[in-house]
């Protein structure tokens, strides 16, 4: 056969892994819930700022991946001056590249937030995506820990403003000096020690995955799991494991006080250290910083049940210095398996004193927090806080005639429409088939129809289908006589006055939804 006679073979479409498309729905409840966090932030006084997608792969601080994998972890690209080119991974190392490169123009402290997607080459899997938005705001030029205070009070007004009861969100708050304290404590202090701590701090953060056994597994010389697989340990001692695990496991939850003594909780940690016989001079800096943000909130009215000191807290293994927080949801929602399970963390931050100073050769104190926007949406879907302030579909005008001078009259509605603040389309489909103008509008929830044929156009009038009001009546008509007799959803108007019945009709049907809530 004459390859020339071969058809074509068809593209597939196909949606790469750990990506997804966003729906109308899904798109305006993430801007319905970003403008209520953007009223915060902007409330406290932040400004707004943008970086770009891309950044040169060795500003990426942390995540900078081995000069021979150049793309582990972060999806990357050469230009064509051969430098290494990476979408962002967050928005906190490109903001600290922006403060450097900018260092001279901007005034300090620089308190600006963002919002924006950021991209991870990691294994996909269930809720996992390679793709996500972040929402971020810092404070930059702020050495005082009033401004990771300020941060933790900015973050309750958020839940709250989103519409998360107080008491279904707690901002748990902790110092990475006092866990660093811990460890330079039993002799993992200094440079030469930053691999064996970073292993540490991995296998604390597994205390409620594995339970104290399989941490101290892993603060020894490793763990099997069930599949066989072995994880390599951080090598400690077992004098090391025992302090290490002690001093964790006394700040275990169900063993937090939950009313507004929150100083207790240092005052348990600090006793927890003398039990363990573990002291130094980080650890003490820790504790007076935690004490310092407990009464800076309290005092501002964030008691116990908004903003909590909580020792145990581990994040940011890599870049925090100082104090670190994490928003977390309170009530269960219902997970695949059908189990009731705690929402957990929406979100988190804290000091970064080292990420801008790594540019300038000085140092530059840092602060922030990211909310995780994909994953508070759901939380808020969970509690029917998203999509209260529903979008109504547009109103059809539909289309009879299709010479230029009644193209021109139907586009003259829907122009007068939109230019009073309503959506409004024109029927730009087939406008032979009438039938199939209602069924677009139909499917596409119109609340009303627009109809001009000859003899109305020769009368200067409009008729209005309330399509809401039309689907309500066809499920109590039984024959075409009541349905004549029921002409209240369909109506004759001037076209002078067609915007102003259609905002009535508009109104009408917003007050019908409005009642069916209440009931």
């Amino acid at each position: 056969m004459n390859d020339k006679s071969k058809k074509p073979q068809k593209l597939k479409a196909r949606l790469p892994r750990g990506f997804v498309d966003r729906s109308s729905a899904d798109i305006h409840a993430t801007n319905e819930m970003t403008a209520k966090i953007r009223e915060v932030y902007e409330r406290y006084g932040f400004d707004p700022v943008e970086t770009p997608l891309f950044e040169y792969t060795d500003a990426l601080g942390k995540f900078l991946p081995d000069s021979d994998r150049p793309n582990e972890g972060v999806f990357s690209l050469q230009d064509d001056d051969e430098q290494w080119m990476s979408l962002r991974y967050d928005l906190t190392a490109p903001l600290a590249r922006h403060v450097a490169e900018n260092f001279n123009e901007i005034q300090l402290p620089f308190r600006t937030y963002r919002a924006g997607y950021v991209f991870r080459n990691e294994k996909p899997g269930p809720g996992r995506f390679r793709q996500f938005m972040q929402f971020d705001a810092d404070t930059v030029g702020a050495p005082g820990v009033q401004a990771d205070a300020e941060m933790c009070m900015m973050m309750a007004d958020t839940m709250e403003a989103l519409g998360i009861r107080r008491g279904d969100y707690v901002i748990r708050v902790n110092n990475r000096k006092v866990l660093d304290g811990v460890m330079e404590a039993i002799g993992l202090g200094g440079d030469d020690k930053a691999g064996q701590r970073l292993n540490v701090l991995r296998a604390i953060d597994k205390l409620d995955k594995f339970g104290e056994d399989g941490v101290k597994l892993l603060l020894g010389e490793g763990r099997k799991d069930e599949s066989g697989d072995f994880t390599k340990g951080a090598g400690l001692n077992s004098d090391q494991i025992d302090k290490v695990t002690g001093f964790v496991s006394s700040l275990a939850v169900d063993k937090i006080l939950v009313d507004d003594k929150a100083l207790d909780l240092v005052a348990l940690a600090e006793s927890a250290c003398q039990h363990l016989d573990i002291t130094s001079p980080m650890l003490t800096e820790g504790f007076t910083e935690l004490k310092i943000i407990q009464s800076l909130a309290t005092g501002a009215g964030y008691c116990a049940d908004r903003i909590k000191i909580d020792p145990s807290v581990v994040r940011g293994l890599e870049y925090y210095t100082g104090p670190v927080f994490e928003a977390e949801l309170l009530f269960d929602v219902t997970n695949e398996k059908g189990e009731k399970v705690v929402f957990g963390s929406v979100g988190g931050g804290g000091r970064y004193d080292g990420l801008v100073s790594r540019f300038m050769g000085q140092p530059v104190p840092a602060t922030g927090f990211s909310i995780g926007v994909s994953r508070l949406m759901t939380a808020l879907k969970n509690l029917g806080k998203l999509g209260q302030d529903e979008v109504v579909a547009p109103v059809l005008v539909t289309v009879m005639d299709g010479d230029v001078d009644s193209m021109g009259r139907y586009q003259r509605f829907t122009q007068a429409l939109r230019a009073e603040g309503i959506r409004a389309e024109m029927y730009q489909g087939n406008w032979k088939k009438f039938g199939n103008q209602l069924k677009y509008a139909d499917r596409r929830g119109c609340p009303i129809a627009i109809i001009q044929g000859g003899d109305e156009r020769a009368e200067g009038v409009v008729q209005l289908k309330d399509l809401i009001e039309g689907k309500r009546l066809s499920g109590e008509i039984e024959d075409n006589a009541s349905w004549r007799e029921a002409r209240v959803a369909q109506e004759t108007v001037s076209e002078a006055d067609l915007v102003a019945k259609v905002k009535d009709i508009l109104a009408a049907q917003a007050e019908d939804r409005r009642r069916a809530k209440d009931v």
